[in-house]
């Protein structure tokens, strides 16, 4: 017990002094079974935040919009996949990820669970969806875990791409027709409070939050991000012409910071416990495409096995 403690202090001073933990440092079990939580967590959203923009490929309304989208929808593949490799660099399985992903067991941002139902979606997804991944992410770029730090240093730059995208169809869309102005109010309207909820509950009612910032696996606090997430979006509407969909919201001077109004967290608790709009169609499409590429992995596993074998009959040769 004495031994654990003095490590616990001495991996406390080395994380306290902005050194990175790698994979075959010592860290507590906490530390590493928090770290797969949350990256797990993560790589779950990558790869399911693919469905509800891949549903809009082949009814982008140009070639340019149909590339941009491929290439953003390839760009969150690639994301889970770093992920999933940083989670196995701390004794994580990859298997066992992805079935608690399929079986529901598993956590993903709430904000997929949400439908998108026009082009404007796209926009809104882009701005305010990456944006706030933007803010949540940026701050990981400098977190504890070395392999989790440095994948996110690429993430961050490809999610720079994906939200001045959005921002750029959602400005497109505010200058075009009065049809086309209100198509885009109305993505923002129902896309703005979700996209707040993304930061997590209040402080006070976020359990992790205090280790992980003492870890510096976070940086800053839910609340915190939140607040920097809503200064930065609220120009950015204005000077499209669209209105942040909040009548509490006003400029408060003696802060600094905007003040907002209150977030609905009951809608929040059920999105996360799977009774969100979505919820049942994103996992459905999740294990309907695992069942379909069975044959891929397999394939891949036969291959693999195959060159093995014939390297190892070459090499005793």
């Amino acid at each position: 017990m004495g031994e654990t403690h003095s490590l616990e202090e001495r991996f406390q001073a080395y994380v306290d002094a902005e050194n990175k933990i790698e994979p075959k440092d010592w860290m507590p079990e906490k530390y590493r079974k928090t770290l797969i939580r949350q990256i797990s967590q993560h790589a779950h959203s990558e790869v399911v935040g693919m469905l509800p923009e891949a549903n809009w490929i082949t009814r982008a309304p140009s070639l340019r919009s149909k590339l941009i989208l491929l290439a953003k929808v390839q760009d969150e593949a690639g994301h889970g996949l770093y992920l999933y490799s940083a989670a196995e660099t701390l004794g994580a399985d990859r298997q066992d990820l992805v079935e608690d992903l399929l079986s529901g067991k598993a956590k993903y941002s709430s904000i997929f669970n949400y439908p998108t139902i026009s082009w404007a979606d796209m926009g809104a997804v882009g701005w305010l969806v990456d944006g706030a991944a933007i803010a949540n992410q940026v701050m990981l770029c400098r977190t504890s875990y070395g392999p989790y730090s440095r994948a996110m240093v690429r993430i961050c730059k490809e999610e720079s791409f994906h939200q001045r995208q959005g921002y750029e169809t959602m400005m497109k869309l505010a200058s075009g027709t009065p049809e086309q102005k209100a198509m885009a109010q109305d993505a923002l309207n129902r896309w703005w409070w979700p996209s707040i909820m993304m930061f997590g509950p209040r402080d006070e009612d976020s359990p992790n939050s205090a280790q992980s910032m003492k870890w510096k696996i976070k940086r800053k606090s839910n609340d915190e991000l939140r607040q920097e997430f809503i200064d930065k979006t609220v120009p950015q509407a204005e000077f499209i012409g669209l209105t942040i969909p909040d009548p509490d919201l006003k400029w408060n001077e003696e802060t600094g910071h905007y003040d907002f109004g209150e977030i609905n967290w009951d809608e929040f608790y059920q999105v996360i416990k799977g009774n969100g709009p979505c919820n049942k169609q994103r996992l459905d499409a999740r294990n309907k495409a695992h069942d379909e590429g069975a044959w891929v992995r397999e394939a891949a596993n036969a291959y693999a096995e195959k060159e093995a074998k014939r390297r190892k009959e070459g090499t005793a040769a």
